[in-house]
């Protein structure tokens, strides 16, 4: 089973764009470096036979050597959510960088969910809408092609298009991901022993007191 991760270099400026009226530049660069490095944490002690990394940037420093890296292709977020299954040896399971409390036993439960019998594929809700993760034993073409990212129907659009594929779907359980401060605060607040947390305390929010 693979776990594929899609993600970027957390550079100021770049990464958590949403975050920067709350945190700054530096301090949401520094929120997306420490969810990246929660995640790479779980993902290195779950039970995945391989992870591959489809990174945007320079991975030197970032993602850990025993990992597989490939560059993420060019395109919009459904061209790249689907290039990255091209390096999937088999059966897999995505996620992306925005959900730091995510724990091993988390995506094991989700490759367990997908090895159940009779199930094509394993989606996993976001809170708002959107989804944290998908998992296939072998991805569709045009699973992705069409449906709008970064909505409130995002989540729902993509289990639909799943079902009009004639797969049959397991929802895994829905949790919270960081796009805008009030997430950062309440993931945070539910896995205070991340690096994500400890990152989210030090910097603060822009004219808080401190």
């Amino acid at each position: 089973m693979d776990l594929l991760i899609v993600a970027k270099q957390p550079l100021p400026g770049r990464a958590k764009t949403r975050l920067i009226p709350a945190y700054g530049a530096d301090g949401a660069a520094a929120l997306a470096a420490a969810a990246l490095a929660d995640t790479f944490a779980a993902a290195a002690a779950c039970r995945a036979d391989r992870v591959v990394v489809s990174f945007d940037g320079d991975p030197t420093g970032i993602v850990p050597a025993a990992f597989e890296v490939v560059p993420q292709v060019h395109g919009d977020l459904a061209v790249r959510l689907a290039g990255a299954w091209a390096d999937a040896a088999g059966p897999g399971l995505q996620i992306g960088m925005d959900t730091p409390q995510l724990t091993a036993a988390d995506l094991d439960g989700a490759f367990d969910a997908l090895e159940v019998p009779g199930t094509d594929a394993v989606l996993g809700p976001a809170a708002d809408g959107g989804w944290w993760a998908i998992g296939f034993h072998r991805c569709p073409p045009g699973v992705f092609a069409g449906i709008p990212t970064s909505r409130s129907d995002t989540g729902p659009r993509q289990l639909a298009r799943l079902r009009s594929l004639g797969l049959t779907t397991t929802l895994l359980p829905t949790v919270t991901d960081v796009d805008e401060p009030a997430d950062a605060v309440t993931v945070a607040a539910a896995a205070p022993g991340t690096r994500f947390a400890a990152a989210v305390r030090a910097h603060g929010r822009v004219g808080a007191d401190r």
